[in-house]
């Protein structure tokens, strides 16, 4: 099947936004700095309006960014370890090698929580409260990060003649749909969601501030998120890992959607009968 171009969206020549050198900045790079620039300036802001010291969240830095980097690496290439383990020679460098792409969400938020529950130790603060505070900033920064995909033209869907399909250079095309020149965007419909997320979630933690539990935010965040990335999953092409028959992404976004919005439930029915419940005589 073939696809028109004439209304598509057009790749980036290259992910390289300039080399001097040894030295290149990378859009993928750009984007990963800008989202951790918006994420700390939004958690600032949260943390002022829930009364601390919003000066916490560039401190906290140190801890989340280096843990929640690791953990997103590692989510990554122990979900596509057979990405790096055809070639023994190229293994080491290729594990390390992220400005080719391969950051994993899901490890990049408990590697980032351990880092928080570190801090938060060490500054004596409630780390589902800090967790609460930074959560906006977080799925803002992975909606900015996500247009790194766009330069490194990777993570699209299956083919597409939509208007907002996007054209993907044929060594970068999966080898079954080399007839295929445009690919649904799943990465920009990703980064809506999360646009929408991080609104949804500055809404709830204004609008029903006085009934939230420390940790709220925190469950709604994963839950909303693990909603979109599980319609995404569905229209994306590139190799996973497998689940028995399904994408692993899929089934873990699915899992963890569930998990904690039933968490969530139970937190607050727990609260509700503890309320109906006639004082003692």
């Amino acid at each position: 099947m073939s696809y028109a171009l004439a209304l598509t969206l057009p790749s980036p020549p290259s992910p390289v936004i300039f080399e001097v050198g040894p030295f290149s900045l990378r859009w993928y790079g750009l984007f990963i700095a800008l989202g951790i620039a918006a994420a700390t300036w939004l958690a600032v802001r949260e943390l002022n309006r829930r009364g601390y010291d919003g000066a916490m969240a560039l401190d906290a830095l140190f801890f989340v960014v280096p843990l929640g980097f690791v953990g997103a690496r590692a989510y990554h290439v122990i979900t596509d370890y057979d990405l790096y383990d055809g070639n023994p020679h190229s293994f080491f460098p290729g594990v390390f090698e992220v400005w080719n792409g391969g950051l994993g969400i899901y490890g990049a938020v408990i590697g980032g929580f351990l880092g928080l529950l570190i801090f938060a130790r060490l500054r004596g603060i409630s780390a589902l409260a800090f967790a609460d505070a930074v959560a906006p900033g977080l799925v803002l920064a992975q909606a900015i990060g996500r247009f790194g995909n766009y330069f490194n033209q990777e993570l699209f869907g299956r083919p597409s003649d939509l208007p907002w399909a996007i054209e993907i250079a044929p060594e970068n095309r999966p080898p079954q749909f080399d007839d295929a020149a445009s690919f649904h965007p799943t990465f920009l419909y990703e980064s809506i969601w999360d646009v929408l997320v991080c609104l949804v979630l500055l809404f709830v933690a204004r609008r029903f501030a006085n009934s939230l539990k420390n940790g709220d935010i925190l469950l709604l965040y994963v839950c909303l998120y693990s909603v979109g990335r599980f319609f995404v999953e569905t229209l994306r092409v590139d190799p996973a890992f497998l689940i028995g028959d399904f994408r692993g992404n899929l089934f873990v976004a699915s899992v963890l959607a569930l998990t904690f919005a039933l968490i969530l439930f139970l937190r607050h029915a727990s609260t509700g009968r503890d309320r109906k419940r006639p004082a003692d005589s």
